[in-house]
Formats: structure tokens, C-alpha cells, sequence
């Protein structure tokens, strides 16, 4: 059944919006990706300050008409075609995805991506998929602060050390 002019204008809103306030957005060809792992990877998005909608080519190109995205157009990526946006951070939807695509091999694959205002292809999101997120980067900076600090702690602490080592051979020596 073919959609109304109406629904299609209310769901070209639905993507614009989207458009707008996404940090990134990750393009993936679902052909043969079951309802029962869509609406598994639809929970966990949602749990991260994500969502995927899936709509036809042409209003997924109109939504980034005014982008000025320089070679991106929907219509020339391959299969049924799923935008996942991400709001909060911006690896989380490619992560999430190659998750899932590991999972259901052949079924789900990277198409393409926008991140900062430019189009990535699939092999950018891949590569954007390995990287930490953003938890774990500060969890590292954290670390990388902390090292000075605790190597400091260490080296005073093994001075107290040794003084007690001496003082104990000096007390098994006089005993």
C-alpha cells in the first residue's frame, strides 16, 4: 500500500528533526536482519541516547538536502537502508552496529555515515566502530593523570619501606 502525500511530508519532518539534532548518524544495509534482532538493537540504542528509523532513499536525501554533504546520496547505497542518529555520543551508534553485525553475520552491514558535518563511508564508520567511546577515554585520561601521582605515593612509601627493613636487621642483629 502506498503511503499518502501527507504521512510521507510528516515522516520527512520526522527525519529533518532527527537530522538536526544528531551528532552522527550511521547508515546501515539491513536486507535480511530479523524483527526479533531489530527490535533487540532498537532497545540497546535506546539506551544510549540513540534510535534508528528506517525510510525510503529519496526522503533520507531530502532530510540532508541542506546539508551540503559532498557525496552523499542515499539513493546509491545498496539494500533496504536503516539511519541510526546518535545523540549523545558520537561512536556510539557505529559500535552498537558492528555489535550487531558481528552477531548477525551478512544480515546488517555499515553503508555509509555523517560525523561532523561530512559524509564517511562504510569503511570510516568500521574504523570509527574501534574506537573507545567516550566513557572509556576519559576513564584513560584519568588513568594517564593519575600515574604521576601514584608513582609518587609508590617511591615515597618504598623509602618508608626500606627504613623499616633496616631498622629490623639492625634489631635481629643486636637480638
Amino acid at each position: 500500500m502506498a503511503k499518502s502525500r501527507v504521512k510521507k511530508q510528516t515522516e520527512l519532518r520526522t527525519l529533518e528533526e532527527r537530522v538536526g539534532r544528531a551528532k552522527s548518524v550511521v547508515f546501515a544495509n539491513f536486507s535480511g536482519f530479523g524483527v526479533q534482532a531489530s527490535e533487540s538493537l532498537r532497545n540497546a540504542l535506546r539506551e544510549e541516547q540513540a534510535e534508528m528509523l528506517v525510510a525510503k532513499k529519496t526522503l533520507i536525501d531530502l532530510a540532508f538536502k541542506g546539508k551540503n554533504l559532498e557525496g552523499f546520496s542515499a539513493r546509491k547505497m545498496d539494500g533496504q537502508l536503516a539511519a541510526i542518529f546518535g545523540y549523545g555520543d558520537e561512536v556510539v551508534p557505529a559500535k552498537l552496529v558492528a555489535k550487531y553485525k558481528k552477531e548477525n553475520e551478512g544480515k546488517l552491514d555499515f553503508a555509509g555515515g555523517v560525523l561532523e558535518g561530512r559524509f564517511i563511508s562504510a569503511a570510516e564508520v568500521t574504523e570509527l566502530a574501534k574506537l573507545p567511546s567516550k566513557q572509556e577515554l576519559y576513564a584513560q585520561l584519568v588513568g594517564s593523570l593519575n600515574a604521576p601521582v601514584s608513582g609518587f605515593v609508590n617511591a615515597l612509601a618504598g623509602n618508608l619501606r626500606n627504613l623499616v627493613y633496616v631498622l629490623k636487621a639492625i634489631e635481629e642483629q643486636k637480638a
